[in-house]
């Protein structure tokens, strides 16, 4: 069999997340002959994916080979494709972050500012992951200059954007949340439903059962819809849903006037998921405000309107709040701290196949795809999705990559989130339309902002990079507040070398 590629994991500790990936390489065919490379700094969390690795190609029977090790070098040399999943520190180092913040007056942290509430999307306050993702990139830079740069990593938008205009790296920024656009797929059932059978399907849609998928396969010809999504990564909006020849956004105002107060009440009282936010009122208004649909997690950013404290991020967010409340953020850890206790009950029983506990079956993540397109030039702009109970659709890729032309309203060096196509020779844009003007002014353009802002500090240093951004917050009162949040983050043990480089 002739060579596979080098494919390694960076931050591999993220079992549950890296596992998922591990099992689309080793359900492809034609990546059966892959050498795969775990790295972690964390002995227990690297021997949990280790052994998971090794067990699971065991139970296959198939040629991957599997590496573990705690030297990042040794795992960039000669690879092929590199995949973070870092975050440096952990979710406890950002907690206490975001809790000396609070102290200052600054609630859910100095991090928090217009369209990135996003309780992990770590930029001010990530010195410590940018410099990682720049460390890496100067790794690959050496010692694999010809591989591809997964960033799953979260900010994405900032790390990919830096990777791309400080290194040669080919870099490309990975997120699932455009799978957000299904809410519009459900609007569009929910509609045609009682267009077409004359009933109601918006309770089942709200509580998330199987009917509402049911109608939506059934009622919906996907060879009429047209839909388009752009923008930034976690800023990323439906510019274009057309229906048989139509614009399809009549469907949504149709279900905003009739079906939201019904959908609202029932998903209240039965959602499980603090993420559980595609047709929630935060979604609905932010359709209102700017006239096109934001996707994915782009509903958790906004601005202040719907971030002010618990109380307004349940109105607009639900029980919980969302994943960035008080609620959502111990939600996270938890679900962190569970998939990871999970995982070594599962992987360390050898009573049972791990097969039995973790089935070979699609994770509805685009990176091996991705791998196989490039290694072995398959032309693709799709990729497998499992659906419950329907088996596996086929859903178009959407990378975060360098600009380049593809969005004319945002500067070439910046990672925009578009539909892409892959082949042997790369990821490319496809070409999409212009982004709708208020959109651009008050979500995109602030968003780029506050990016240049977050590189600009962490990759140049200084107090006054620290201060300006915090002077322009409005939970700002007084300069001497500034300078006081700014010294209790500095003097927290740990962030040593944070506080020389913003000196």
């Amino acid at each position: 069999m002739a060579r596979g590629p080098k494919i390694s994991f960076i931050g591999a500790g993220s079992a549950r997340w890296t596992s998922r990936i591990l099992i689309d390489i080793f359900t492809n065919k034609d990546l059966q002959n892959s050498e795969i490379w775990l790295m972690d700094i964390d002995d227990r969390r690297l021997n949990i994916i280790a052994t998971f690795a090794k067990r699971y190609i065991e139970e296959l029977k198939i040629p991957v080979k599997v590496y573990a090790t705690k030297n990042r070098r040794e795992a960039v040399r000669d690879a092929d494709f590199i995949i973070s999943t870092v975050l440096v520190k952990g979710y406890t180092y950002y907690e206490t972050m975001r809790s000396v913040s609070e102290e200052h007056g600054y609630k859910y942290g100095i991090n928090s500012v217009e369209w990135n509430y996003v309780g992990d999307y770590h930029t001010i306050w990530g010195y410590y992951q940018f410099k990682e993702h720049l460390d890496i990139a100067r790794d690959i830079e050496e010692l694999a200059p010809n591989a591809w740069f997964f960033i799953v990593s979260n900010p994405v938008l900032e790390l990919s954007t830096m990777i791309g205009r400080e290194t040669k790296v080919k870099v490309a920024g990975i997120c699932h949340g455009f799978l957000g656009f299904r809410a519009a797929l459900e609007v569009l059932a929910m509609r045609l439903a009682k267009e077409v059978l004359k009933k109601s399907v918006t309770p089942a849609c709200a509580a998330h059962e199987h009917e509402c998928l049911e109608a939506m396969l059934k009622l919906i010809d996907f060879s009429e819809l047209q839909f388009e999504m752009a923008g930034l990564n976690h800023v990323i909006w439906l510019t274009r849903f057309r229906y048989k020849g139509e614009n399809a956004y009549r469907y949504l105002d149709e279900w905003i006037a009739d079906d939201a107060e019904e959908y609202w009440r029932v998903w209240r009282e039965t959602t499980v998921d603090p993420w559980d936010l595609d047709l929630c009122p935060a979604a609905i208004d932010m359709y209102k405000t700017y006239g096109y649909l934001p996707i994915g997690d782009s509903v958790r950013a906004g601005t202040w309107k719907y971030h002010w404290d618990l109380k307004t991020k349940q109105y607009w967010y639900g029980p919980y709040g969302g994943p960035d409340s008080e609620i959502g953020y111990a939600f996270r850890v938890l679900i962190v701290r569970r998939n990871i206790e999970e995982m070594a009950r599962v992987v360390f029983d050898a009573s049972k196949p791990i097969t039995g506990s973790i089935p070979p079956r699609p994770s509805g993540e685009v990176i091996a795809t991705l791998i196989d397109s490039i290694y072995n030039d398959r032309p693709t702009d799709r990729y497998p999705l499992p659906v419950p109970g329907v088996g596996t659709l086929h859903a178009p890729i959407y990378v975060n990559i360098m600009n380049m032309g593809a969005l004319p309203e945002i500067p070439d060096d910046v990672v925009v989130e578009i539909p892409v196509r892959v082949d042997g020779k790369g990821i490319h844009a496809k070409q999409v339309g212009s982004l709708p003007g208020k959109v651009l002014k008050h979500a995109i353009l602030p968003r780029l902002m506050r990016m240049e802002w977050a590189l600009e500090a962490n990759l140049e240093g200084g107090r006054d990079t620290l201060f300006n951004w915090l002077i322009m917050d409005v939970r700002t009162k007084s300069t001497k507040q500034v300078e006081d949040a700014i010294d209790a983050l500095l003097r927290m043990p740990g962030n040593e070398e944070m506080a020389k480089h913003f000196s």
